[in-house]
């Protein structure tokens, strides 16, 4: 990984122009191990057919989408917002796909994408989030970092990568 790191926000008119860059991070992650609702042998078709998705909730506002860029351009990490939830939660947000490429781990990447994504939503009046993941993980760890609560875990909630169980951990943040 070559220089700085920047974050920021996709906007509509962009977003499908990124879905090679989103795919090769999220192929990465789960080649590495990460149980992100994808399983080996990996499908680059899959992969881009939910990022496809992804970029059509991004032009329907339904979801937000936030991209770590190191300086040559290239997408080392991600991260969504989800806001297109029930009437009754307006207040709510569901973070999903906290996803760093294994080149940019370790230099603050996560926590940077989890600091912009607290921010934004702020920004646009959320003030609870939700987000789960694999029990035990280095992810698991960053969330409590980043001032994350931990409501729970269930083990067995789903199958990592190569078939085996993993426990999930659900986590809140109250935003002020």
């Amino acid at each position: 990984m070559s220089g700085a790191i920047t974050i920021r926000r996709v906007g509509r008119g962009e977003v499908f122009d990124h879905i090679d860059g989103l795919s090769a991070v999220l192929i990465d992650c789960v080649e590495g191990g990460a149980s992100v609702s994808f399983m080996l042998p990996i499908s680059r078709k899959a992969v881009e057919a939910f990022w496809q998705n992804v970029a059509l909730g991004v032009t329907r506002d339904e979801r937000i989408l936030l991209v770590a860029e190191d300086a040559d351009g290239r997408i080392v990490g991600t991260v969504q917002l989800i806001t297109e939830l029930p009437e009754n939660q307006p207040h709510r947000a569901d973070i999903a796909k906290m996803l760093v490429h294994r080149d940019a781990r370790r230099q603050g990447v996560g926590r940077r994408l989890m600091a912009a994504v607290d921010e934004v939503a702020r920004e646009i009046g959320k003030s609870v989030l939700v987000l789960d993941t694999v029990t035990g993980s280095d992810a698991e760890r960053l969330y409590e970092c980043a001032g994350w609560q931990r409501v729970g875990n269930v083990p067995n909630y789903a199958l990592m990568p190569d078939g085996s169980f993993c426990g999930t951990t659900f986590f809140h943040k109250q935003l002020s």
